[in-house]
């Protein structure tokens, strides 16, 4: 991978994330999340100038089309296909937890209460419980790195604080704890009932208050000092050893495998001589002293004091490993720091740092996407980082309440589930960790999912109610109920005298909640300009929830659904992740409402993070809830765990959410992936968009989402592909095309045209093509901070969201950007942080939900590691009227839209939903 960077700052793409070949640093890319990062390629000459590249071949990036071989010798690297993680080119390979694992435990898992859900409605959560960790034999400790962290390695290139884990917590509940099933007697069920007693034990404990989660953790036996290694075991002949059985503890409960000692070893154990005692002062001084003291940069100590808090410096003296909490630092830093603060009493063997290693590992799998991670993952992770003991690691992190413990069944294909009824039936299971604050999340999004779902009623079920209410008492309840006309229509209501009272809810605020009759959305629906538009309308009026699914073209469809509902006196926004998209969502609110006389349409677009903050939108209700009676919810693909759950628990019950995105683009650049799991649950209704996106370049774009890249008729060029050898004559060919070809060919001048590449480094990657294309866009001495007044940037005021401006100048305030018409002043600190780039060439996580009149994608040869469909389908559909594709990457393009739909993340959602609506089925039938 590329080493260029500007001094001071971190390498986090070399880093590995458990479970995933590929990491990133959280301030890599937009919003440090998402990032892609691209191989560096080898110094070869450019190519030289054939002409012009527009008046090239048109059409799809064929094979015939493709570059030569590539002549540089760069690694593959990840595209950010949606896993929100860039390629990685460390030293260490990270676990695959994408691939299938065997059941985490033997024996049986707990089972919820209530009956399972028929068809494809997936597992239920069992509760949360002691992690079954597989013996791993054979595996040698490591030895500690001796480097020590230096002033290019360790600036943290993200504010993000590391979230507290000094306080324990309780082992967490998807949703209703389920009950432990009783374990069926087999002839080979000896381990497996003893496991499911125990675990059935466990949970009946912790139900009934009689014990903790943590206390059956503490029961097992820690160890002082670690033994002696594990020599290694031959694999046996013909493949690799099937995982060993984990070993129980004396109390029949399945914990944590031990290395055993060698035999015969009578070598004593003894303890770590004490460690040092460094005298701090209090504040950012005594950061300032530890940080010196352990060969640290003294530059880090606001950001080690801010992660760590106001005692930043005892903890750090007491424990160097924390180091690791700060944003930016890698473990040989830690490793380096710890060594020259404790002397020989540092090890590979600490504790403090195999407890700090479970978080930061946590840590780098939430930057690559994921929400947990499984057991076995996280085990072979610390393994990698020369931890003797993983399992033991894992158990007193689980003890300390550092780390969440989770069961998720596991649906095996081409076997049935087993009936709600049938407590003797097993099912695998698989064992996740987490850290508190993404579990947390991921259940309030379920919880809050379900609120609207189960609070919402329907049109006809409302004026019912509202009529009983009105009767008084039970008798004139059921005969209003059952009088015709009950379910009102609109005649019905205007000769009622509570009309008023049934068609308008009352907030406590003096706010009264218009209420249409099933008329009135009958009536939008037909009114709809097309037959998606009518569907989405009639499925929002019957539903609190509702998922639409469609490309570019059917954003007009909630834009009718905004129109409609504000037509009928409901508080309706639709909320974007860009100021892009809003612009775009503005002008269809514009053309579906288009003789609206007393507000602007348009006022009813928001972005997301504004109408949070309340810089845009209706602001909030008294209760602090947003005031609003339906929000659609565009680019929902982008929206990660915690920024969904904020924005869920800011919607009052009764209120409608529809979720709408286009599920082929590419995931959020933080972890989860809420719409994906909320589609694969089945938790709502969906509406799938029949309105397909026109053009040459929207039939390609839909090809590309079903796998195939197909050859597509251009006579306007409107798609071009421009073959290239290397990536010296791929920056070359690209900033001909933003700055010439383009503009003379087709009218679009280069301030409308961004190009779009796999990641930061390398030989073609934003940086490097930025460059470029600052050199002959702007050129400048970057006066301010690297920058100069002109110069197309790429600001970062949050993970994962990206706002790309232009500089207008600078002051003591800081840097002064225009940001779509708005002026953003960037402060010096977050500018020598890294918070603003140039922004000619952005990665394709930070261009989503973002469309622009052309773009040219840039594929050079060592992209190819990295490209996946969601990838290429995410930057391929940036352009509107024109896209050129600098190829280099020859058959790995239509390979990777072929056979590498997008990599796969380990998130709970879709589990705690399905829980979810198990419950709510019981509830019915209970009920019925």
């Amino acid at each position: 991978m590329s080493t260029d960077r500007p001094a001071g700052e971190t390498a986090p793409e070399q880093e590995a994330a458990p479970g995933t070949t590929d990491a990133r640093s959280p301030g890599e890319d937009a919003g440090a999340q998402g990032a892609d990062v691209v191989a560096p390629d080898a110094d070869a000459a450019a190519g030289a100038d054939s002409g012009d590249p527009v008046a090239g071949a048109a059409g799809a990036p064929t094979a015939e089309q493709g570059a030569g071989p590539e002549t540089g010798t760069g690694t593959a690297a990840d595209g950010g296909d949606g896993d929100g993680a860039p390629g990685a080119d460390g030293d260490e390979p990270a676990p695959d937890s994408s691939a299938p694992h065997p059941a985490e435990t033997s024996g049986t898992p707990p089972k919820p209460a209530t009956p399972a859900p028929s068809g494809n409605s997936g597992p239920a959560t069992a509760t949360a419980t002691a992690p079954a960790a597989d013996q791993t034999p054979g595996s040698a400790a490591g030895t500690g790195t001796t480097a020590c962290v230096s002033d290019d390695g360790t600036r943290a290139d993200s504010g993000e604080p590391a979230p507290d884990t000094s306080a324990p917590h309780p082992a967490k509940t998807n949703g209703t704890p389920p009950k432990p099933a009783t374990p069926a007697p087999s002839g080979n069920s000896g381990p497996a009932a003893a496991t499911a007693a125990a675990l059935a034990a466990a949970v009946r404990a912790v139900e009934s208050g009689e014990r903790s989660a943590a206390s059956f953790f503490a029961e097992a036996p820690r160890r002082t000092a670690p033994a002696a290694p594990v020599a290694k075991q031959p694999a046996p002949v013909g493949g690799p050893a099937p995982e060993v059985a984990r070993q129980r503890t004396t109390n029949g409960a399945v914990g944590p495998s031990r290395p055993a000692a060698a035999p015969g070893d009578g070598t004593p154990i003894t303890p770590a001589a004490p460690r040092p005692v460094v005298a701090t002062v209090p504040g950012v001084d005594g950061v300032r002293q530890i940080l010196a003291a352990g060969g640290a940069p003294e530059a880090l100590a606001e950001k080690a004091a801010e992660a760590l808090g106001e005692r930043a410096a005892e903890a750090l003296a007491a424990d160097p490993w924390q180091l690791l909490g700060v944003p930016g630092v890698r473990p040989e830093q830690a490793d380096g720091f710890a060594r020259a603060l404790l002397g020989a009493a540092c090890g590979p063997a600490d504790e403090r740092r195999a407890q700090a290693l479970v978080g930061w590992l946590l840590e780098q799998a939430a930057v690559a996407g994921h929400s947990a991670l499984e057991a076995s993952a996280l085990r072979a992770a610390l393994a990698q980082r020369a931890v003797p003991d993983p399992d033991d690691a894992l158990q007193t992190a689980i003890a300390d309440g550092a780390v969440l413990v989770f069961q998720d069944a596991i649906d095996t294909p081409g076997r049935a589930r087993p009936a709600a009824d049938d407590e003797e039936a097993e099912q695998p299971v698989r064992i996740l960790l987490g850290l508190d604050r993404f579990a947390m999340a991921e259940e309030s999004v379920a919880d809050g999912l379900a609120r609207l779902l189960n609070t919402f009623e329907a049109a006809g079920a409302e004026r019912d109610t509202a009529d009983a209410a009105e009767a008084g008492d039970d008798g004139a309840a059921d005969e209003a109920a059952a009088a015709p006309g009950a379910t009102a229509g609109a005649d019905d209501v205007s000769d009622a005298p509570a009309a008023p009272d049934a068609r308008q809810e009352d907030d406590g605020a003096g706010y009264r909640r218009p209420r249409p009759s099933a008329a009135d959305w009958a009536a939008a629906a037909a009114a709809a300009p097309s037959p998606s538009a009518a569907e989405l309308i009639r499925a929002a009026a019957g539903s609190g929830l509702v998922a639409h699914t469609g490309a570019e073209a059917a954003r007009a469809e909630p834009a009718a659904l905004i129109a409609a509902a504000r037509a009928l006196g409901l508080r309706a926004f639709g909320a974007t992740h860009s100021e892009n998209g809003r612009r775009r969502l503005a002008a269809h609110l514009t053309e579906a409402a288009p003789d609206a006389d007393a507000a602007d349409p348009g006022a009813a677009a928001v972005t997301v993070a504004d109408l949070l903050s309340g810089q845009q939108g209706p602001g909030r209700d008294t209760d602090g809830a947003l005031a609003l009676d339906l929000l659609v919810v565009l680019d929902a693909p982008q929206l990660d765990l915690e920024t969904a759950a904020l924005l869920i628990e800011s919607l009052t019950d009764g209120t409608r959410l529809v979720l709408s995105g286009d599920p082929g683009v590419l995931w959020s650049a933080g972890p989860g992936r809420l719409f994906a799991d909320l589609l694969a649950a089945r938790f709502c209704p969906q509406v799938a968009s029949r309105t397909p996106d026109s053009g040459p370049i929207g039939e390609l774009v839909s090809g590309i989402g079903i796998g195939e890249l197909n050859q597509v008729e251009a006579p306007g060029r409107e798609v071009v592909i421009v073959p290239v050898r290397d990536a010296r004559e791929a920056v070359h060919r690209t900033v001909q095309l933003v700055a010439d070809s383009v503009p003379r060919a087709l009218g679009v001048p280069a301030e409308q045209t961004r190009v779009i590449t796999v990641g930061h480094g390398g030989a073609a990657g934003t940086r490097a093509l930025n460059a470029a294309l600052k050199e002959r866009l702007n050129p400048g001495p970057g006066r301010f901070g690297g920058f100069d007044p002109g110069d197309h940037v790429a600001y970062t005021p949050a993970p994962g969201r990206t706002l790309p401006g232009k500089v207008t100048g600078a002051d003591a305030a800081g840097l002064r950007l225009d940001c779509d018409g708005g002026t953003v002043v960037v402060p010096r600190e977050q500018v020598g942080a890294g918070a603003v780039r140039h922004g000619w060439a952005l990665t394709a996580h930070q261009a989503a939900g973002m469309r622009w009149p052309a773009a040219v994608v840039v594929l050079p040869g060592d992209a190819a590691g990295g490209l996946t469909r969601a990838w290429v389908y995410t930057a391929f559909s940036r352009g509107e009227r024109h896209l050129s594709v600098v190829q280099g990457v020859d058959q790995a393009l239509p390979r990777a839209v072929a056979e590498v739909p997008v990599k796969e993340r380990t998130t709970r959602l879709r589990t705690l939903l399905q829980t979810q609506s198990v419950q709510a089925a019981a509830d019915a039938a209970a009920a019925g």
